[in-house]
């Protein structure tokens, strides 16, 4: 299956220079082909390249396999820009969205991913080095660091492209590794029922609570300091704020990681599945009270499943998705559904038989009852192929391109 592997760059500051009008290069010039595209209405790879592949290499100076990788790059964002339109990810046709987005060129970050392939850049693992080509000519001995499970993978798994991308002034590599899977666990023994909530981010059908209430108290501090420094608007708070702007979103991955790490280990240790909840549009469906919006709408619910589920499917561990609809109502021992079995955020006491327990928990069991059920039915596991993560976009993508804002109408509409 297909994964990537971050590392950091550690460049002197003239090879630091010389990545910096490299890139800002490739995106240039991907932005004029996205122009050149928009206006021509050839968004093939073969197609456009051409129109635009020699006029490419002369104007920026870029080599060969750069100049390739600049236009397959344009291509493929329009591709994805076509698919959200189809999607419906632009909303309707006539609204204010979907007309921005198809009135103009696609257009490119000056720091945005730029795609490397075997032929511009090399890797060392052993001494810890790249040799890496650009338009100032091929640096080499550029130093890179990674943790010593980083390293084993890239030395063990390394396959395809890689990405070269700069964020707030730091350099890093993003490496595709073709890492070997597990054989699916095709007769699991029972289920791990894993309810997500909003206090509690997971809890298990076994009756482990995880993250939860401190969690919460550190995320609703960081929003407390974001809104002093935005309105404080001195440049010493832009400072600060620019310096603590991925932090939550850091801490919420490395959370997410750590949650899903522990759920998949224990089902794979006792030989078990793992049932989750069928989350798709939840954010749409639920009404919340006004304290609890912001909460919700911050955690990133899609993200944990797609950690459990791409991590479940390397260690062999079935995963279904079952319907979320009245889990939190149902007594996990009578069966009894009823609102008014859920008490509070915390207790469940069904009406019909008296059983009490944890709401999260009695979840958790009815969702690993449904995710049973569904097995003994037939249902296949729900763990992503390599092509992605269910719910969580794409598992081998580059840094995001500011797609949102083109699209050609014609070709949507023929495409």
């Amino acid at each position: 299956m297909k994964v990537t592997v971050q590392v950091k760059l550690e460049p002197t500051p003239e090879q630091a220079s010389a990545l910096a009008v490299t890139l800002s290069a490739c995106n240039d010039a991907a932005s004029w082909v996205g122009k050149i595209a928009f206006e021509t209405g050839e968004f093939k790879n073969f197609s456009l390249r051409k129109l635009v592949y020699a006029q490419v290499k002369d104007r920026w100076g870029l080599g060969a396999q750069a100049a390739q990788h600049v236009i397959k790059k344009v291509c493929d964002a329009y591709a994805a820009l076509w698919a959200n339109a189809r999607a419906g990810n632009l909303g309707h046709q006539a609204s204010r969205r979907y007309r921005q987005a198809t009135q103009r060129p696609i257009r490119f970050r000056l720091d945005g991913a730029q795609p490397y392939d075997d032929r511009m850049l090399s890797w060392r693992i052993d001494a810890g080095t790249v040799s890496i080509w650009t338009i100032k000519g091929r640096l080499k001995n550029v130093a890179f660091s990674g943790s010593p499970a980083q390293l084993q993978k890239l030395a063990l798994h390394r396959r395809g492209e890689s990405d070269l991308l700069c964020r707030d002034g730091s350099w890093f590599l993003v490496a595709t590794c073709d890492v070997p899977e597990a054989e699916l666990n095709d007769q699991p023994d029972d289920f791990l029922g894993v309810d997500l909530g909003i206090v509690n981010i997971a809890t298990t059908s076994d009756g482990e609570v995880m993250a939860g209430r401190q969690l919460n108290r550190l995320r609703a501090r960081d929003r407390r300091l974001r809104r002093k420094l935005q309105q404080r608007n001195t440049k010493s708070a832009k400072r600060r704020a620019r310096r603590r702007r991925r932090k939550e979103a850091r801490r919420a991955k490395d959370i997410n990681h750590k949650i899903a790490k522990r759920i998949v280990t224990e089902a794979e240790r006792t030989g078990r599945g793992i049932a989750l909840e069928d989350l798709t549009g939840i954010r749409e469906r639920v009404r919340l009270r006004k304290p609890q919006r912001v909460t919700f709408h911050s955690w990133s619910f899609a993200q944990l499943e797609g950690f459990i589920a791409y991590k479940a499917r390397r260690a062999g561990v079935p995963v279904v998705y079952v319907d979320p609809a009245y889990t939190s109502r149902t007594c996990a021992e009578c069966g009894h559904v009823d609102k008014a079995n859920r008490v509070s955020q915390a207790r469940f006491a069904c009406r019909s038989c008296g059983f009490v327990d944890h709401a999260d928990r009695n979840g958790s069991r009815n969702i690993r009852a449904r995710g049973l059920e569904l097995w003994r039915r037939g249902a296949p596991s729900a763990a992503p192929a390599s092509s992605g993560l269910r719910g969580a976009g794409r598992m081998r993508r580059v840094e995001p391109l500011d797609a949102r804002r083109a699209s050609p109408v014609a070709s949507m509409a023929g495409g």
